[in-house]
């Protein structure tokens, strides 16, 4: 088992739960953490072998485009279309994070984390 992570990821998006906040926009970073066993790659260098990184950021950017209400949803599409891509990852952990949400104070960021499981991976 191993981990490929992709963090600090940055998108401009229109999510948000106020009206407001989906014509505006704001900075969003995202943070996706995939287990999966690395061996096969690690011995044969071979891209086939693993998760290509490329792909799992297209994942990212292509949900952050689509608008939404809730980074809780956002999460979950992300979640589910890197399971539904790759059958043979074990476990999905994803953070999305609003830049200076608009709370009426200051706070640098709202965060939320997801992770999911597969029960059985696929060879």
């Amino acid at each position: 088992m191993g981990q490929i992570a992709l963090e600090g990821m940055e998108f401009f998006a229109y999510h948000g739960f106020f009206d407001e906040e989906q014509r505006l926009g704001n900075r969003y970073s995202v943070d996706l953490y995939v287990g999966t066993d690395l061996h096969a790659a690690g011995t044969s260098d071979d891209l086939a072998s693993t998760v290509n990184y490329v792909d799992l950021y297209g994942i990212v950017k292509t949900e952050m485009a689509v608008p939404a209400r809730l980074l809780e949803h956002v999460g979950h599409r992300i979640l589910d279309r890197v399971l539904e891509q790759y059958p043979h990852v074990k476990s999905v952990k994803v953070s999305v994070a609003k830049h200076n949400p608009p709370f009426g104070g200051v706070c640098a960021r709202s965060r939320v984390t997801m992770k999911r499981k597969r029960a059985k991976v696929q060879p």
